[in-house]
């Protein structure tokens, strides 16, 4: 009978479990895998290019550079990663003769950097490797390929990657920087700039032919790096992608006729000898590492920092990585669903956005923050850390009005401070962030050295310190504002000349959810100093070519850092990296002649006190000159369930995956506990449709009957 249907299918329910709302794969149910998602997709692979947040995620569990940064202390540290130790510097002179480690800065011409490479790290398995005899016309993805191979990683390899910086078609975002420093990079740009092969897809330009001076191997397992002068955070750049090693092969592979126009390309698929290889790759919805078969056998820390015993961040001491096989990215485009999928226990872990927010955590009346009963109910923790991140406003100093054309004249100061102190980044971070960020005194976010904290650090310019119980930073009064604005030359926001209102134009690409409020609450924070406020939203790239020709007054940006050291923010505002007359960093065109000179002295030092008293200057100048209006550090809130343990963040380590661990026993009964199957509104519905049914159907067997007879 047609109303036996749904009481069927209510009982194929009933001994499905799980499965009815689980959406991966019956096959993975249990596995040791990680679940997390992404929501931009990632534009390039090629760690000659990669070097966003969404594309790192990917490429430090594939590649491996000579240097990594120890995953449980704070301050970050640098230690070993295919590196058999850190290499320490050796200083020359223009002579190319040894100097002491002391000798005076001026007399070092050149450092040099021997890195040595463990013996027998090998790659993950690939078809670059072999000769495929098959016609690769046939293959669309990878796993297409049935011949693989591997070898031994070489010095020649980390050489051979620090030659395509030097490439022309791969635009690598750091090749300016580093021509700087790698002595000879430049002049390699310029030789292969020449090459007829270097603008061709689809033919291979063997680097292995061309010199690079300042780069040279030793031996199998050994190269040098001579850099010019002395630049100690030039480590720290051997910890990033951008210097792990590519194998030649890989260019070959790759450069074969129609490759490119089927997406095999190192954007696509990296090669690498990390703990994890790229083995699916759907951008739009669906990315997986897998387990790398060849992985050297890393071990997990033995010590970190105070607090880790505690937190159980040592008790996989000296055991091999990674510990989990296998980690599936989906694609979430809305933060609903993912939340709503984290809660369900289908992610491992989530960050919190605005709408969850109160979901989520509580805050104290002492400001303390602390899970919601709801949260705790069901295992979930909660870590929180000020992320080594600064959110800013940023004036263009090349501007007439907002920068005095990049003379810093005394009237546009006045005007930055006044507008400075107008935008309340308290209240911002309060509204728009749940709390969730430090207002900004200077470029330097908290764990970065040259960070002040207490009275030492606050902004003398845009605050006063109220010396009560513990002492904090209180903004400087809107008054103040006004009055900063009226000696500028524009008193209550009105020329005081010739009458004409006060315009700033502010350009955003801010076109998603929530960007509407944030852009009607700016405009409140200037109508308070009487100054209009034009908002001009527009995609992505055309603001970016505004930023690069200067066609900006105030523009909205943020910086995380590449590694921990005051340099990587600082040079945000270093002359020479002005971004109209030098394609640099510094999007302000911020110029200031004694700020430069200490900029130069300060790089070159080692941390300390000394150096300590020239940032507190560079910082006292910047304060006055109020190139950026100074927004906010953000706080980064993670939630994690139960059964992911040995999680802990970090914004400049990007190689975590392989110490996190998962326990896909309890995953598997907490979510089995959480998603039963809610059956009885099923039931009710069923019986309901059976009793609607039930005259109808007995209407028609009275009919039968009565046809029979």
């Amino acid at each position: 009978m047609p109303w036996l249907r749904p009481l069927c299918l209510l009982l194929l329910l009933t001994g499905c479990g799980q499965a009815w709302n689980d959406p991966y794969p019956a096959a993975d149910r249990g596995g040791n895998i990680l679940y997390t998602a992404f929501t931009d997709r990632p534009k390039h692979l090629d760690p000659v290019q990669s070097y966003s947040e969404d594309e790192i995620t990917f490429t430090a569990q594939v590649y491996e550079p000579p240097l990594q940064y120890h995953y449980l202390k704070r301050p970050y540290a640098l230690v070993p990663g295919t590196a058999v130790v850190v290499p320490q510097p050796r200083y020359l002179d223009a002579a190319g003769r040894p100097l002491p480690d002391d000798a005076d800065v001026a007399r070092i011409a050149f450092t040099d950097y021997v890195i040595r490479i463990r013996p027998g790290i090998l790659y993950q398995p690939h078809p670059a490797f072999v000769e495929q005899a098959d016609d690769i016309s046939a293959f669309h993805t990878l796993a297409d390929f049935p011949a693989r191979g591997t070898r031994e990683l070489t010095a020649d390899d980390y050489v051979y990657q620090i030659k395509r910086l030097a490439h022309p078609r791969l635009h690598s975002p750091i090749l300016g920087l580093m021509e700087e420093y790698i002595v000879g990079l430049g002049s390699l740009a310029q030789t292969l700039k020449k090459s007829a092969l270097a603008a061709r897809r689809d033919e291979w330009l063997d680097l292995r032919q061309f010199d690079l001076s300042g780069v040279e191997v030793i031996d199998r397992h050994s190269y040098r790096i001579r850099i010019k002068g002395k630049y100690p955070q030039f480590l720290y750049w051997l910890a990033m992608p951008f210097f792990a090693a590519v194998p030649w092969e890989a260019d070959r592979f790759h450069s074969q006729p129609g490759m490119a126009a089927k997406n095999f390309t190192l954007d696509w698929y990296p090669i690498g000898t990390g703990p994890y290889m790229l083995t699916e790759n759907n951008p739009n919805a669906r990315m997986v590492l897998e387990k790398n078969p060849n992985y050297r056998g890393e071990t997990y820390p033995c010590e970190g920092e105070a607090g880790d015993q505690a937190a159980g961040l040592l008790r996989d001491c000296g055991k091999t990585l990674p510990f989990i096989d296998k980690v599936v990215f989906t694609r979430e485009k809305e933060q609903i669903p993912y939340w709503n999928k984290f809660l369900q226990g289908y992610y491992d872990a989530s960050g919190i956005s605005s709408d969850s927010f109160d979901q989520a955590v509580q805050v104290a009346s002492g400001g303390d923050i602390t899970l919601t009963e709801g949260m705790r109910a069901q295992g979930i923790s909660l870590t929180t850390s000020v992320a080594t991140s600064t959110m800013y406003m940023g004036f263009n100093m090349l501007d007439p009005l907002v920068g005095g054309a990049g003379g810093n004249t005394e009237a546009a100061r006045k005007l930055r401070q006044a507008i400075g102190i107008a935008i309340d980044q308290e209240e911002f971070i309060s509204i728009f962030q749940n709390g969730r960020g430090q207002a900004a005194q200077s470029p330097i976010p908290p764990g970065i050295f040259g960070y002040r904290e207490g009275q030492a650090g606050i902004n003398p310019e845009m605050y006063d310190w109220v010396d009560d119980a513990g002492g904090k930073p209180r903004r400087k009064s809107i008054e103040v504002a006004r009055r900063l604005l009226a000696e500028a030359g524009w008193p209550n926001g009105r020329n005081a000349q010739s009458g004409e209102p006060l315009v700033v134009n502010l350009d955003t690409t801010a076109t998603g959810v929530g960007s509407k409020s944030r852009i009607d609450w700016l405009n409140k924070q200037f109508q308070k100093i009487d100054v209009q406020l034009v908002v001009r939203s527009t995609d992505y790239n055309r603001f970016q070519e505004k930023v690069r020709k200067g066609a900006v007054q105030l523009f909205y940006f943020g910086w995380n850092a590449d590694y921990p050291d005051p340099e990587n923010f600082l040079f945000l505002l270093y002359g020479p990296q002005g971004k109209v007359r030098h394609s640099g960093e510094n999007a302000a065109n911020y110029a200031n002649a004694e700020f430069d000179r200490l900029f130069d002295q300060m790089r070159a030092m080692e941390n300390g006190p000394q150096r300590q008293v020239i940032i507190d200057r560079m910082l006292a100048i910047l304060r006055h000159d109020a190139p950026w209006i100074w927004g906010f550090h953000p706080k980064d809130y993670t939630l994690r369930h139960a059964w992911l343990t040995n999680r802990k963040p970090s914004k400049v380590g990007h190689n975590t995956l392989k110490y996190q661990r998962i326990d896909a026993a309890m995953r598997e009964r907490l979510r089995a506990e959480w998603n039963r199957p809610v059956l009885w509104p099923l039931l009710l519905v069923t019986l309901l449709l059976g009793l609607v049914a039930l005259p109808a159907i007995v209407g028609h067997r009275r009919r039968e009957r009565a046809t029979g007879a």
